[in-house]
């Protein structure tokens, strides 16, 4: 432990690309460890098993070295409380499970899922919220035995108070009541014996002797669950802090469906990490007009847990902007901006995959920004003139367009192989040609029908630039279609 003995830790989920929310969530930890001289933890909550991948692992690593944050204990680099992964972690959850069940505050379950979605259905029919209805809580201890003795798939569920509530103060919201009767008997240990989220983060945090927890606001209805376990396993628990969510300018919530949210979205456009890191540290200090331009350390000198908004964190692309072109001019000496370009066109090697597909197609090399200079823009701006040399009709193509973006998004490691598969597989479920279905996929993603190879070029900028000049795209092939009458 610490001289302080603050113990902090981000846990960010495998399963996709890492979002912007995160590093907001990372960076509040990171600051509040070093505020207070204390530590700050990484680790890999992949119970999640069919969606988390190593893949998305090492794009989380990664994504929050760019951002400049550095923990003390990891996957990547072992500490005294690991394994830092919690599929590392399966057989150190198995004898908690037994002990809830011992206690006498957890049981058994054998509802199939079809009768758990039955029982939903006809929740929702009545108005009332989904949760468990607690038909196993009535089996006898030989009912128990005689289904597990026949091979009956079993859960393990946590049991909940059935009167009064849940008080607790929360580092934000301060005093908050939640009424056990709106708490759902949370599954604990899952058929296949990994423990759930809740599970799993309560044992885990105990475990690496974490003093603060502080994540997301979306949580909040989930720390009864979390305190619960804490009282039945005898534990201290951590101060809770819950920070407002990251929203878009008209206060919904930020989503991919609507903006771009992926880390690495924003570092494929030039965005360097550490305006990132400053527009979104703002959101935890208190300033004056004049003193936006803050370092890291800065931030943390400045850094007030203690008076923090419950209203939205508003993520203003406009300001973000203005803080990444203050920190190019008044913060990178010709040298260092030398060397940030240098770095940044050969991230994920864009500017050596480019080159080596555009070699083949040029006879000077003052033809390559109109071939290839697409893999280094941050916007096409694509003229809807350019989708109307396509054969196909406007309607046609933005079927294509809205088909397309939500198909790749399953593709689990994304590269030239499992692209083109993807796209084949889409064309062949549309009932079209590929030719057909790419054609519109090349003005999309280059701005121009002679460009690079598709999926070698998709594959080069990533699934969220690529995300995002399909969304712009079926926008602006829209406007072609015109409204629906």
């Amino acid at each position: 432990m610490t001289a302080s003995g603050v113990r902090v830790r981000i846990a960010p989920s495998p399963t996709g690309e890492p979002h912007v929310g995160t590093a907001y969530i990372a960076l509040f930890n990171y600051l509040f460890a070093k505020k207070n001289g204390g530590e700050f933890i990484l680790r890999i909550e992949d119970t999640d098993a069919t969606r988390s991948t190593p893949e998305f692992e090492k794009k989380v690593l990664d994504a929050l070295k760019w951002c400049g944050l550095q923990w003390k204990e990891g996957p990547d680099i072992g500490g005294p409380y690991g394994p830092y992964r919690q599929s590392d972690r399966k057989d150190i959850y198995t004898p908690y499970g037994q002990e809830l069940l011992d206690k006498g505050h957890a049981f058994r379950c054998f509802c199939t899922p079809e009768r758990l979605e039955k029982m939903r259905e006809e929740q929702r029919a009545a108005g009332k919220a989904p949760k468990y209805d607690g038909l196993c809580l009535k089996l006898t201890a030989e009912e128990v035995t005689a289904k597990m003795a026949a091979g009956e798939a079993s859960v393990i569920r946590m049991k909940i108070p059935t009167e009064g509530s849940c008080d607790f103060t929360d580092g934000v919201y301060g005093d908050v009541s939640i009424p056990w009767d709106s708490v759902d008997m949370q599954v604990l240990i899952k058929g296949d014996g990994m423990p759930t989220y809740h599970m799993a983060n309560v044992i885990d945090d105990h475990l690496m002797q974490i003093t603060h927890v502080a994540r997301g606001e979306e949580w909040l209805a989930s720390v009864p669950k979390h305190i619960l376990l804490y009282r039945y396993f005898g534990w201290e628990q951590p101060v809770f802090m819950h920070l407002s969510l990251m929203r878009n300018a008209d206060k919904s919530k930020l989503s991919k469906r609507k903006n771009p949210t992926s880390i690495s979205y924003y570092s494929a456009l030039g965005y360097i990490p550490e305006a990132l890191m400053n527009f979104l540290g703002l959101f935890f200090v208190q300033i004056a007009e004049g003193e936006e331009l803050l370092t890291m350390d800065e931030l943390s000198q400045k850094f007030d847990p203690e008076n923090l908004s419950k209203a939205g964190a508003i993520f203003d692309i406009q300001k973000l902007d203005w803080l990444n072109g203050r920190w190019i001019r008044e913060k990178l000496s010709e040298e260092e901006l030398l060397a940030r370009v240098l770095d940044w066109a050969m991230e994920n090697d864009r500017l050596k995959a480019g080159l080596r597909l555009s070699q083949s197609r040029i006879s000077k090399l003052g033809e390559l920004p109109d071939l290839a200079g697409f893999l280094l823009k941050s916007d096409l701006a694509v003229d809807p003139s350019a989708f109307a040399k396509i054969k196909s009709p406007p309607e046609e193509i933005l079927e294509i367009l809205n088909t397309v973006q939500p198909d790749l998004e399953k593709i689990l490691e994304w590269n030239v192989e499992t692209i083109e598969a993807e796209l084949r597989a889409i064309a062949d479920r549309m009932g079209k040609k590929l030719k057909v279905v790419v054609a519109p996929l090349f003005v999309a993603v280059s701005g121009s029908s002679r460009s690079l190879p598709l999926f070698d070029s998709m594959a080069i900028l990533g699934r969220s630039v690529v995300r995002q000049r399909l969304k712009l795209a079926a926008q602006t092939v829209a406007s072609l279609v015109g409204p629906k009458t």
